[in-house]
């Protein structure tokens, strides 16, 4: 039996703006349908509503959304090409199940990834230039503090974003951001305190950066990415 996009019996995937009720469809506005279902489905994986392990059919998220299959199974594909989802024949989209080595493995590239691009705009970039980037890292305190996993993942991948875009090379951003992705998907469970902690750490790198300070630009990048699993 096919299953839907449920986070426990009865409830259906929440789409961009909160949870939405059993009874009734997820409203999608008919303008960009797959980017709308693709933004709720990454915040399902977020959330965890869509469970690792489980297999979901486009006909029935469809149906939840109140959508054809089709922008659904296009979503789908996108995922699966992020690694969040694979192809099940027949069935649907099987979510990706990671162990905690898997994680851990990730972060450790990601390390190894941005530790030397930070290091080298220490170095390189004005102080003033990094003023620009503080209501970003203030946005990932804000949302920290929510306490929700989804808002903060999304404020979090932005602040890393915008740090290694001015490093200037396009192809180092995309695939740092498909390495947070995917990083981000089973939800690690952090609870608040965690998230409000992960968030002072962006404050204190853009100070360190500021500043120049390589060495600690080295250690919090490092701390940072070591905390994430």
């Amino acid at each position: 039996m096919k299953q839907g996009v449920q986070g426990s019996p009865g409830r259906p995937v929440a789409a961009p703006g909160g949870p939405a009720p059993a009874d009734r469809r997820v409203p999608i506005q008919r303008s960009s349908v797959r980017g709308q279902i693709l933004d709720a489905l990454r915040t399902a994986l977020v959330t965890g509503d869509l469970r690792p392990g489980e297999v979901y059919s486009a006909p029935v998220l469809g149906e939840r959304f109140g959508v054809s299959a089709t922008p659904v199974r296009e979503a789908m594909q996108q995922l699966a090409l992020e690694g969040a989802v694979e192809v099940v024949p027949n069935r649907g989209f099987r979510v990706v199940e990671r162990g905690a080595r898997e994680l851990a493995e990730l972060a450790e590239v990601r390390a190894l990834i941005e530790v030397p691009v930070m290091v080298r705009l220490a170095r390189t970039v004005p102080a003033e230039r990094w003023a620009g980037l503080r209501p970003l890292a203030q946005e990932t305190v804000r949302a920290a503090a929510t306490g929700c996993p989804a808002a903060y993942a999304e404020t979090d991948r932005a602040f890393h974003g915008a740090l290694l875009a001015l490093a200037g090379n396009e192809q180092l951003v995309r695939i740092a951001e498909d390495l947070h992705r995917r990083a981000q998907w089973p939800p690690v469970r952090r609870g608040r305190a965690a998230l409000v902690a992960d968030a002072a750490e962006h404050v204190a790198l853009l100070d360190a950066l500021a500043a120049g300070d390589v060495e600690a630009v080295r250690g919090l990048v490092r701390r940072h990415f070591a905390g994430v699993c």
